[in-house]
Order: structure tokens, then sequence, then C-alpha cells
């Protein structure tokens, strides 16, 4: 079985509000995706060793594997793809939590090109199509993609920076452990 973008969009929503159960649905229209999309990735997730399903229709991501992947995988299976410069909606080092400790020049740090977006940049595909309206509508959201997306975009600095703050992110929050 193989791991699909929607798959890690899916657990970091999960991941980025610990203790709240979701449904398939409630799921699907917070990030664009339809109820089955949903329910296979989840199912990819649980699989893969990513997500636990202690019950039917109960399941939650395994936040130390999702920290792991994160950290040391997800970056070569979705490598970043920068493009030329866009509007768009600042990420990566251009975004919270990282643009208060990485000194950029003006329009250097990527966007997610957006209809909507304030800032130009070079546009970088984002790890799946609804990602970037979904992390607008979800900050705790929005802060995970960004960081994931210095891990795949940003240099040294940055990457070590995003995988720090994605660390105390995941690991700090309660939820389940290792099966």
């Amino acid at each position: 079985m193989e791991l699909k973008p929607q798959d890690l969009l899916v657990l970091l929503k999960a991941a980025a509000h610990p203790g709240q159960h979701w449904t398939y649905a409630a799921l699907a229209e917070a990030l664009g995706l339809s109820s089955s999309e949903v329910h296979a990735s989840v199912k990819r997730a649980v699989t893969c060793g990513l997500a636990v399903a202690p019950a039917r229709g109960e399941w939650s991501p395994v936040r130390p594997h999702l920290l792991e992947f994160v950290l040391h995988g997800a970056r070569f299976v979705w490598p970043a793809m920068l493009g030329p410069v866009k509007r768009g909606v600042p990420t990566s080092f251009g975004a919270e939590p990282l643009v208060s400790l990485v000194t950029a020049a003006p329009g250097e740090a990527p966007v997610w090109a957006h209809p909507t977006g304030t800032v130009k940049g070079p546009a970088l595909a984002p790890l799946y199509r609804s990602a970037p309206q979904a992390a607008l509508a979800d900050p705790a959201l929005y802060r995970l993609l960004a960081l994931f997306d210095a891990l795949r975009a940003g240099r040294a600095r940055e990457r070590q920076l995003a995988a720090e703050r994605l660390t105390e992110t995941l690991a700090a929050t309660t939820a389940v452990t290792t099966p």
C-alpha cells in the first residue's frame, strides 16, 4: 500500500487537534476532500503504522511514528517543487513559527500560489492541492504544514529550526503513543 499526500494532510490535521474525535465527514469538509478519500487515508495510515484504530470509526495518529516520518522520510517522498514568483500565502520560513526566527530578503520566502495571497515569492507546490485552503481556515494546521514545507524546501538552518518546532509540537501534546 502506497501513502498519498492527502494521507499526511489528514494525519497532520488530526495531530494539530489532539483529543478531538473527527468523523470522516468533518475531516473531509475541513480538508477539501471527500469522506471516502479521508477513510482511505486513515486506512493507509493505520496499515503503515502512522495511526491506530482501536475501535470501529475511531482512530488517532501515532505521534512518535508521525514525527519520525515527517522528520526523516516525507520530504523525500513528496519533494519540494519551487516554481516562478507568484502571489500567494506564505509558507516554510515565510510563515509562523519560523518567520520571526529567519531573516529573509523580500520575495525570498516560498508561497503557495493562491488567489487571496498577499505576498510574492517563489511558488511552492503544496503537499496536496486543498492544503492551502485548509491551512487558511486552521492556524494549527497551517503551522504544521509550513514547518513541513521548511523541511522540504528550506536550507540547513531552516530545516533544523523546523525539525525542532515540529518535535516540540508533536511530542508535547498528549495523544496515542506507540502501540
